[in-house]
């Protein structure tokens, strides 16, 4: 048969394999490698006058000096110690949830529960962040509840504090763990759990070398959903953390809008990305040597346990 009578379904498995990734591939380079680009681009210019936000007839690294001055290392260090908290918290409250979800909850229960976990997404996240200022206040729900169970006499109130930005990030970003993990632990065949219990395993051992080992997708594809956006997250920052809990969004936002120094805001944000980028390398470079020593420790016991049995 030849190409012109070939139909319409045969030509198309006799396309190119890549051609099914091109879509995809046009939508990250549109709206991925364009825009960083173009800041690395505005990064590498200067601001020319006051009421001019950019100019890149002399290209220079002089705004990466700028960059990297006090105010935003100081303020880089309370997002980056933030981040990896807000991350950790997220991890430890949604990996039980998660759990408890995939496993115990009824099939037919589910769905309402991912509802329930879902209803702050139908919610503007700043609106909802401002909801976490008035329960904060002193004149708020947690203030008076306090003072009622004579926890305090004194008005109570967590606003303005790196606390409230904690809080704050781990409830806003929270569903964004749960829901992977959710998907990675309830694929998890449970045959496998019976077979490590009729074993001899324990349900920590059994979490520990059956069940978190086959979650381990879930469990990274959370802590990038929860971790990139966060360190960029400057609007419950602003909103819950005031002058005390000012993050590095905050920095390249005021840049870009008050300052109007879009090459200043350009630096810090590449900055930014670098450190991010760096950071997630070294924990999936951690997280490998630790799987490689288990896997090397696992080992060795198993060899152990056939030399020691009998022939």
């Amino acid at each position: 048969m030849t190409s012109a009578h070939r139909g319409p379904r045969t030509a198309w498995r006799a396309a190119p394999a890549g051609l099914l990734a091109t879509p995809a591939l046009a939508w990250i380079a549109l709206f991925f490698v364009a825009p960083v680009g173009l800041v690395f681009w505005y990064s590498l210019g200067r601001k020319p006058g006051l009421y001019q936000t950019h100019a890149n007839d002399v290209l220079t690294l002089d705004r990466y000096r700028e960059a990297l001055g006090d105010t935003f290392m100081t303020s880089f260090a309370g997002t980056l110690r933030i981040g990896l908290a807000g991350t950790a918290l997220c991890l430890a409250i949604g990996l039980p949830f998660a759990y408890w979800l995939a496993v115990k909850v009824r099939p037919h229960r589910r769905f309402v529960v991912l509802a329930l976990v879902l209803v702050p997404f139908w919610t503007n996240f700043l609106i909802r962040t401002i909801g976490w200022q008035v329960v904060l206040s002193p004149e708020g729900f947690a203030s008076r509840a306090l003072q009622s169970l004579g926890v305090t006499d004194a008005p109570f109130s967590m606003l303005f504090t790196r606390g409230a930005v904690l809080l704050g990030v781990v409830y806003n970003y929270l569903p964004m763990m749960i829901l992977p993990l959710y998907v990675a632990l309830d694929r998890i065949d449970g045959s496998l759990r019976e077979a490590s219990k009729d074993l001899g395993a324990n349900r920590w051992r059994t979490m520990a070398q059956v069940t978190l080992p086959l979650a381990r997708p879930g469990i990274a594809a959370g802590l990038l959903l929860v971790f990139i956006p966060l360190m960029g997250d400057y609007v419950t920052a602003a909103v819950l953390g005031g002058a005390r809990g000012t993050m590095v969004g905050q920095l390249v936002a005021s840049q870009f809008q008050q300052a109007q120094n879009w090459a200043l805001g350009s630096a810090m944000a590449v900055v930014l990305i670098l450190v991010i980028a760096v950071t997630i390398l070294a924990t999936a470079l951690a997280g490998a040597v630790c799987t490689w020593l288990l896997t090397r420790r696992r080992r060795s016991e198993l060899a152990g346990l056939a030399e020691g049995s009998p022939a």
